[in-house]
């Protein structure tokens, strides 16, 4: 496979980018090796500046749960384009996508629109220390929930993807406040709220991992966060601006029947265009300006760019049977990536929630942060590398989760079982 295109211009951006690209994992340092440039996409295939074409699992990292230009997306972009592409002001679109949010997840009442995951998570702890009153906030490790100073602490992601402990530039005092618990351990959460639960502002996590890999909540997680927050008087944050949408019409918080009190959302709800948005019980979200006294503002938000491009997206999800299927496919897949490894003799632990999966090079479960960083990240490189040159596009990084569309069909992801078990063999033999 030829990549000299790829090549120059990663030595061009190599001059004038930080680490030649705009978001670290991107670089694709942990697998050892240099990023393909994306020319255009369609469907569930991504090509390349050389014309290489790949079977597309990383879906923008989430977002293109109907696969890439989408007519019905491209359209509703093309609509707004004639009205212009911002105006700092209100529109009806945004009230349209909210009251869509909102009829989809039974626990938000309102939401606010911003421009990116990392404002939502963010913007909603602010929230959770207004409405409290209280300053320490409660993660877990291994779930990343942007960049923002105060979560720069046991993240996931690219820090983990790059062996970050943190990050420089983020003062102690910032992350003072901040306790990251393992995740999935109930006994540990429990004693931290029994000793300092009346200092908790909210508690915030992925009900699903998607940051150090695919990692479900064990049974009863949930219900805990749920259980020690209302007891506690403190703020329960879902971050689903992955899960969002994507694991199912409702969230994960469908799923597992859990209600939180502020629900971060992204990705899926922009169609592809930058997007986040947080919302939550009225009583809570009333606080933020300018109804309240919480103060979060921006430029772009409810951009209706994004707005008409989510909008869209979210009216392809509520088609007949659009999850059923979508879940069949990520099945097939699973199973077949799984059964590749086995027949290779190789040990993985696959792990599926609807259309995301995690593959780790792991002989134990992986519940938690410490076990996913246990997998063999020599291993994921080879079988990486291996995939990219047979045309299957993967996440570089042992810590991300891998991503479904509508748009693959049966014989992409039989070709993409098929690769897996060539690349297993050849790493059986290695």
């Amino acid at each position: 496979m030829k990549c000299e295109k790829s090549q120059k211009l990663f030595e061009r951006a190599l001059e004038i980018i930080p680490g030649g690209v705009n978001s670290p994992v991107r670089a694709c340092r942990s697998v050892g090796t240099e990023p393909i440039f994306i020319a255009h996409a369609e469907g569930c295939l991504v090509f390349d500046e050389d014309g290489n074409s790949f079977i597309d699992y990383i879906g923008s990292w989430g977002p293109m749960i109907l696969g890439h230009r989408h007519p019905a997306v491209i359209e509703a972009i093309s609509s707004v384009l004639k009205r212009g592409t911002s105006f700092g002001a209100p529109t009806d679109l945004e009230i349209k996508l909210a009251e869509m949010i909102i009829d989809a997840v039974p626990s938000i009442e309102m939401v606010r629109m911003v421009n990116s995951g990392t404002e939502a998570t963010m913007s909603a702890i602010r929230l959770a220390r207004g409405f409290t009153g209280r300053d320490t906030i409660v993660k877990f490790d291994g779930c990343y929930h942007g960049h923002a100073d105060a979560l720069l602490v046991e993240a996931g992601s690219g820090v983990a993807t790059l062996s970050i402990p943190g990050s420089p530039g983020v003062p102690k005092s910032f992350v003072a406040h901040t306790l990251s618990l393992p995740y999935n351990d109930i006994d540990c959460i429990k004693k931290v709220m029994g000793e300092q639960g009346d200092k908790i502002a909210c508690i915030i996590v992925e009900p699903v991992a998607g940051n150090m890999g695919l990692v479900a909540p064990v049974d009863g997680f949930l219900e805990t966060l749920r259980e020690l927050s209302e007891k506690n008087g403190s703020i329960l944050i879902f971050d689903e601006v992955m899960t969002g949408f994507r694991v199912a019409h409702g969230g994960a918080q469908s799923l597992y029947g859990i209600s939180p009190h502020v629900t971060c959302l992204g990705k899926i709800i922009g169609g592809g265009l930058p997007v986040g948005a947080y919302g939550g019980k009225r009583e809570i979200m009333e606080h933020i300006a300018p109804q309240g006294p919480v103060y979060q503002a921006g430029t772009l938000s409810g951009n209706p760019l994004a707005m008409s491009a989510g909008i869209a997206t979210l009216t392809q999800l509520m088609e007949p049977g659009f999850y059923e299927t979508l879940d069949e496919k990520a099945d097939h897949l699973a199973t077949g990536l799984e059964k590749a490894a086995e027949n290779a003799g190789i040990d993985v632990m696959g792990a599926r929630i609807g259309s995301m999966l995690g593959l780790f090079f792991n002989e134990k479960s992986v519940l938690n942060f410490d076990d996913a960083k246990a997998s063999d990240l020599e291993m994921f490189s080879a079988f990486y590398n291996g995939m990219l040159q047979k045309g299957v596009y993967l996440a570089p990084s042992q810590f991300e989760a891998l991503f479904l569309s509508a748009a693959h069909n049966r014989e992409h992801i039989d070709a993409t079982i098929k690769a897996a078990e060539e690349v297993m063999d050849g790493l059986k033999h290695s």
